[in-house]
């Protein structure tokens, strides 16, 4: 059995002002960082057999996963799309706060762009099921979502921007 698997679908290229600044920060953040792994491996070169030099596998690898990022973030970054607030709280758009009810429960979630999901911010991607249900949505509009073979039933209770 092969490792092929179907291409993902891609995501869309939105993203908020504040995210790509945090974009920005890690790749610089990222050079830096590099040097200094570059530095370790160099110095876990010099002990010599490097078959059996942890220190110079594990480098390795670091340097391999940071220079994956880097060229992850390159070619990503210029492809991006800012998209500033709408300020409109009369319907759901991009870079919203978002406050709902489901099953008697209240929750709020910000609609960012992909390179931007963070469940313990709430953020969520302009790309999940919940987002794309959203989206257009006036307030207190009841949204039906189906996760996971399961509908769901959200009432927007308010939107806000910032």
């Amino acid at each position: 059995m092969g490792r092929w698997r179907p291409p993902a679908e891609k995501s869309s290229p939105y993203i908020t002002p504040e995210g790509y600044r945090a974009l920005e920060k890690e790749l610089a953040a990222l050079w830096v960082k590099r040097k200094g792994v570059n530095e370790a491996l160099s110095a876990a070169a010099a002990e010599g057999d490097r078959s059996e030099n942890a220190e110079y596998i594990y480098r390795k690898k670091q340097q391999a996963e940071i220079d994956r990022r880097i060229r992850y973030l390159q070619k990503r970054t210029p492809d991006l799309k800012l998209v500033d607030q709408v300020g409109s709280t009369e319907k759901v758009f991009f870079g919203a706060w978002v406050e709902l009810e489901v099953d008697d429960l209240e929750l709020e979630y910000r609609i960012v762009g992909s390179d931007e999901t963070d469940a313990v911010r709430n953020f969520i991607s302009v790309d999940s099921p919940l987002a794309k249900g959203l989206l257009g949505k006036p307030l207190d509009a009841e949204v039906k979502v189906n996760i996971g073979g399961t509908d769901k039933f959200y009432t927007i209770l308010g939107i806000r921007y910032k």
